[in-house]
């Protein structure tokens, strides 16, 4: 039985080799804006012209990582030189939450914050420095509460943002029992900022017919688009995403975006005039959730020769405030623990 096979021989193997360097694998494929980067011609969202009566956006924070808000006056803000709008959760005219998943990322803290750092007005100003002036203008007043800022305290008193499952194969009990040698522990995993070089940025442009053009730096359009509309009130097909490049994600723009394309999307709406917010690297670390810090805890069963017969590993993942991404998070984190990387 034929199968009409070229017989294998040096000059058919060359053939192939040569073949395959065509082909892309094996070769080193430039970046379809690499010479843009470099020579500093690839635009980024905080590089478009500014348009005529663009406003400028910029965040009021918590100082505390966990108060009551007895009382916000945002007359002040107004008595600044060229501010124009100042956002408290009152002015949000659908949704104020920009959870993901779930509830529980509000877009602007309405009777409580949960974290140094959470926003809480958003001043819309003709200059950045109007905008920045303004929101340091504003006076809150707060009531201040007892934080929960450590892992461990938390497992003790079962707070969680979700709740705890097992991931199991075989009677891990069963094999701890019967090891001749035990060995258990506790250890810290340190978190890590993103740290992507152009901070969360948005633009939007207000349209016809209350339609929204987004220039989102996002890893995920779609939830940006879903968000912003979810709100503003509106239908999906209301708002359009724009996302040319980002300056960098790596994970830290997958859901972080929205929150300032939403407020963007506010004043844009309500003053008729196009709106644009870029965090500064200050307040970008500090409103941002982070790669997760973790805390194991372990049990091995050990067999004479070296060879494991059983662990158990606890993980317990410090998510912050809210859920946002942290279930899958900790899964994978799960799901990988007994891999050698």
């Amino acid at each position: 039985m034929s199968h009409n096979r070229p017989e294998l021989n040096e000059e058919v193997i060359k053939a192939q080799y040569a073949a395959d360097l065509q082909s892309g694998v094996g070769r080193s494929n430039r970046h379809e804006s690499a010479e843009k980067h470099v020579s500093g011609e690839a635009r980024f969202i905080d590089d478009k012209p500014e348009l005529p009566g663009l406003l400028h956006l910029c965040p009021r924070l918590s100082e505390y990582a966990h108060a009551r808000i007895l009382h916000i006056d945002v007359q002040p803000c107004y008595a600044v030189p060229g501010v124009v709008s100042v956002l408290t959760w009152q002015d949000v005219p659908g949704i104020n939450d920009v959870g993901p998943l779930e509830p529980g990322d509000p877009l602007l803290a309405h009777d409580k914050v949960e974290y140094l750092g959470q926003i809480v007005i958003a001043v819309a100003a003709e200059s950045p420095e109007a905008a920045r002036l303004g929101a340091a203008a504003a006076v809150i007043e707060y009531e201040v509460l007892e934080p929960l800022l450590d892992v461990e305290q938390a497992l003790a008193q079962g707070s969680f943002v979700q709740e705890p499952h097992i991931h199991q194969r075989g009677d891990v009990e069963a094999a701890l029992a019967r090891a001749p040698h035990r060995v258990s522990g506790a250890f810290h995993i340190g978190g890590q900022e993103h740290f992507y070089l152009e901070t969360q940025t948005a633009m939007v442009i207000p349209g016809e017919d209350q339609q929204l053009q987004v220039f989102s730096s996002t890893q995920n359009p779609t939830e940006v688009q879903k968000l912003v509309a979810e709100v503003m009130g509106i239908s999906l097909n209301q708002v359009t995403i724009d996302m040319r490049r980002m300056g960098g994600g790596f994970g830290g723009k997958e859901t972080q975006a929205a929150g300032v394309a939403c407020l963007c999307a506010i004043v844009a709406r309500q003053t008729g005039r196009a709106a644009k917010m870029r965090l500064s690297r200050r307040d970008d670390m500090r409103v941002t959730g982070k790669r997760h810090p973790f805390f194991v805890r372990y049990e091995a069963g050990v067999e004479e020769d070296g060879r494991l017969c059983g662990i158990k590993i606890d993980l317990a993942g410090n998510c912050g405030y809210s859920l946002d991404l942290s279930g899958s998070i900790v899964d994978r984190a799960m799901f990988h623990a007994d891999n050698a990387y």
